[in-house]
């Protein structure tokens, strides 16, 4: 059993757990203050749970680091983001207690950044980092949080834009240097992102079987990858093979060194292409929507392009002008059919009608 106890003016509460004493000010100079928290705290305990004076101890700095440990023991690719993130979720919530963070708190931080002129997209990214400091302090044996506060994301429009037409792709690889051609090519048919396209090696590539893989771990969602070339992708890799530098590893290089950036290139090829402000990911959108135009499964097309959950998927299957203009060209014809069933039954309904009214005259 507990006790109530005066040191000055303020009551202090003693109660124990596992033979272990606890002793923990009610902030307060009154006795029934005193009393209601001594209650919360023999509930807990009863119940199995940590007392809440021990959540009080433990300060954001500290899940904080938790969480960059997460990220560096498991080598996340991410890690830089990460830290960034809680670089800047500690210029608020350094040295303050985890049951302080409340979701008022976290609208306020929300708020701040929005005042710094970030987007709802990058605030919503360094959310997701503070949701998961407190999800992995929960999941600590013991935990070091007795809760996780709900932490409301905001509203981002996350629908991709963006996208080639074939005719669109031709006049753009055309515009780019020779050293270049291959790297379009191949992300106008896999759908791959700019670094595994960049990383790939000869070791992945099997020419007689016609396939190309990506080990786990060397993706962006950490599963294993393999695709068939078709034809076309079959030919430019072969090519490329036949004059590959010896000692150079990678498939795509320039003068048998990994490319790094080629911005500049991209820039100058889109403005003479007629394609200012394109960028190289939009290969990836046109890749899985001519996946999807061609027939192939949602299934099969997330497994090439390499998506994990239908949602982010979704985000890419966009529709372009010419989408419309088919929808709306076989809405026409179907109204067109409906049209003449409509005059048909019309005209067959008046001819059973005079066809009746006949009969009755003659009767």
């Amino acid at each position: 059993m507990g006790c109530i106890y005066r040191r000055k003016s303020i009551f202090w509460i003693k109660y124990y757990r596992n033979g272990k004493p606890y002793h923990e000010s009610s902030r307060s100079d009154k006795k029934e203050v005193a009393k209601r928290l001594l209650q919360k705290r023999e509930g807990e305990i009863s119940n199995g749970e940590l007392p809440g004076i021990r959540f009080d101890k433990v300060r954001f700095d500290e899940l904080a680091e938790d969480f960059l440990t997460d990220y560096r023991i498991n080598r996340k690719r991410t890690l830089n983001r990460a830290t960034c993130s809680a670089e800047h979720l500690k210029e608020i919530f350094s040295g303050m207690r985890v049951t302080e963070i409340t979701t008022a708190r976290v609208k306020e931080y929300a708020e701040k950044r929005m005042h710094k002129g970030l987007t709802n997209a990058s605030i919503n990214r360094e959310l997701a980092a503070l949701k998961r400091i407190f999800h992995l302090a929960s999941q600590c044996t013991p935990p070091k949080v007795g809760q996780v506060p709900f932490i409301p994301m905001l509203k981002e429009s996350n629908t991709r834009k963006g996208f080639f037409e074939h005719e669109e792709y031709l006049a753009l690889k055309n515009a780019l240097p020779s050293h270049l051609k291959p790297l379009v090519t191949f992300a106008y048919h896999t759908g791959w992102r700019s670094g595994e396209i960049l990383g790939l090696t000869w070791d992945k590539v099997d020419l007689k079987q016609g396939t190309i893989r990506l080990d786990p771990g060397e993706t962006k969602n950490e599963e294993a990858r393999t695709i068939y070339m078709d034809d076309v992708l079959m030919e430019e890799m072969r090519v490329l093979h036949s004059n590959r530098r010896l000692g150079c590893p990678y498939v795509f290089h320039r003068g048998g060194q990994p490319f790094k950036e080629f911005r500049k290139s991209w820039k100058t090829a889109c403005r003479a292409a007629g394609l200012k402000g394109r960028l190289f990911h939009d290969f990836r959108r046109t890749a899985i929507r001519n996946m999807i135009r061609a027939g192939v499964s949602e299934g099969v097309a997330m497994k090439i392009s390499g998506h994990k959950t239908r949602a982010v998927f979704e985000r890419y299957n966009i529709v372009s002008d010419q989408d419309l203009k088919e929808a709306a060209r076989k809405q026409q014809v179907f109204m067109a059919s409906q049209n003449v069933t409509e005059m048909v039954t019309k005209r067959l309904h008046s001819a059973e009608t005079v066809s009746f009214l006949g009969r009755q005259v003659n009767v």
